[in-house]
């Protein structure tokens, strides 16, 4: 086994990923990036930026596993927002990813799509032209909005629910109703009522003016959503026309379920990034997405959820859970086939899950986060383990 820590002063960052060959060392690899090393603008290219994301990993780490293993079907079980499904389609490598959340599978499937682009904006902006002018209509008649839901009236301003719920209406009469859902998943997250510094973790709807820590000045609550709408409409087509540019044939399947019993099929890599312990609630993060799209709710199968807290009770059904997700996966995993974790392994669950499966840590690299966003400016270290199967 190779433990690494990729700190070395000597080292630039690595930034020529297109290097990258089955001969690289992964250990002569520095991969502490700073802002300068890779920017944002990097970080989330061409639809990696379609829909924020928490919990979301670098790409490009991605990339360096996929050029180093040349795999020809690559498995994420906990795909999320369909980071390594995104970067196998660039590079031409087949993908299948999983994930509990039916957001994060209608994320990884508009992402991973095959677009005929101009029908794209042919789309998109009909709807966004066709909805304004139904909301307007309405305004004049002076028409009730449509029936919704306690929490969507508690968090949207009546308009900018209204203009939702008009945009909402008009996606069954297109052909890719799902990149248009994610669109107005987009535009509802920023049209909530909550402060602009808090978007990721709002406790309450915020209804008066207040200190704005982003903007330092006294803002007011959003009471509109037409100029989402129109942003991130116009940003969805940028960035399917950009992906649809250099994105290769190779298929990309996403099955919504559980991975602890889900059949994945052959594979000769594993790239994934596993949910934190008592970190996040992957549902309740986008509940303003289902609300409006009345996606399932598959809370209760979350693995590591926050409300769960980090009790050693807690920590230990964590464990057992990922194990079993793991030993699922590896019943699919040719022979010599290697699984990259990524994780900030704080607890050292990590090694000994390995142990407990019976696979080999081949490689084991340390890299430093320091580039964090918004009000969560802390850093702290992540773990990569390669696991290799020995059959």
């Amino acid at each position: 086994m190779t433990t690494a820590s990729v700190a070395q002063p000597e080292l630039q960052p690595f930034t020529d990923f297109g290097s990258i060959t089955p001969a690289t060392k992964l250990d002569s690899l520095n991969l502490n990036w700073r802002e300068r090393d890779l920017p944002e603008r990097l970080r989330t290219k061409h639809v990696h930026r379609l829909h924020p994301y928490l919990g979301k990993f670098v790409p490009h780490l991605v990339e360096i596993f996929l050029r180093k293993y040349r795999p020809a079907m690559v498995v994420d079980p906990f795909c999320g927002s369909g980071t390594t499904l995104v970067e196998a389609k660039a590079l031409g490598v087949e993908s299948f990813g999983c994930d509990v959340s039916e957001f994060n599978c209608l994320l990884s499937r508009v992402k991973t799509a095959d677009y005929d682009v101009n029908l794209v904006e042919q789309e998109i902006l009909d709807a966004y032209y066709r909805s304004d002018e139904t909301c307007g209509q309405m305004l004049f008649e002076k028409r009730a909005t449509y029936d919704t839901s306690d929490y969507l009236r508690e968090w949207f301003a009546p308009q900018a629910l209204n203009e939702l719920q008009c945009y909402r209406a008009l996606i069954q009469d297109y052909y890719y109703q799902d990149l248009l859902k994610v669109i107005l998943s987009r535009s509802a997250r920023s049209a909530r009522l909550t402060t602009h510094f808090d978007l990721d973790f709002p406790k309450k709807p915020q209804v008066e003016p207040y200190q704005c820590y982003k903007h330092s000045r006294v803002c007011s609550p959003t009471q509109n959503a037409r100029q989402f709408l129109k942003r991130y409409s116009m940003d969805a087509i940028k960035r399917i026309r950009e992906f649809a540019s250099l994105q290769s044939e190779a298929r990309a399947e996403v099955v919504s379920g559980d991975s602890r019993n889900v059949e994945f099929p052959q594979c000769d890599l594993v790239v994934t990034s596993p949910p934190y312990v008592g970190l996040i609630d992957y549902h309740e993060q986008h509940r303003y997405a289902y609300e409006l799209l009345g996606l399932p709710w598959n809370e209760d199968s979350e693995i590591g959820a926050a409300k769960r807290g980090t009790s050693q009770t807690a920590q230990a059904t964590y464990r057992d859970n990922i194990e079993q997700v793991f030993r699922n996966v590896s019943r699919s995993l040719n022979r010599d086939g290697r699984i990259v974790v990524v994780i900030h392994d704080r607890r050292n669950l990590y090694r000994e899950i390995a142990d407990d499966l019976g696979l080999e840590v081949e490689t084991e690299l340390h890299r430093r986060v320091n580039r964090r966003t918004g009000r969560r400016s802390s850093e702290f270290y992540e773990s990569i383990f390669v696991w290799r199967a020995n059959k």
